[in-house]
């Protein structure tokens, strides 16, 4: 899996996927990606998910555990750069509204974010 981590401040991590796909091949070393991230100190975790064109049940559920366990540690998650065709399955869903979806980094980093 292909990624990379930024880490503006002690509070959040940018987590910029570099994959075209976000499947059931990737999706447990993301969780296991994810639960690692989740456990540190982590207040807000942004990801990226820009470069990803398609997304299937398996993706969901990655981005899903990712939420729940941030917020079981206080934190929150946003996702930027969601493709209409991610956004599209994330609706059909009904998962839309858990998350917080920013058009890009700089208005994810910007704490008037909103689901």
């Amino acid at each position: 899996m292909n990624f990379e981590i930024l880490k503006p401040d002690k509070n959040t991590i940018i987590f910029k996927l570099r994959e075209k796909k976000l499947d059931a091949t990737l999706s447990p070393e993301l969780k296991a990606e994810f639960l690692a991230l989740c456990q540190s100190n982590v207040k807000r975790l942004i990801i990226d998910l820009s470069q990803v064109e398609y997304c299937d049940s398996s993706g969901l559920s990655s981005l899903l555990f990712c939420e729940r366990r941030m917020r079981e540690n206080k934190g929150d998650v946003t996702l930027v750069g969601v493709t209409d065709k991610v956004l599209s399955l994330m609706k059909i869903a009904r998962l839309d509204p858990l998350f917080k979806i920013a058009p890009s980094i700089d208005e994810a980093l910007d704490s008037k974010t909103k689901k």
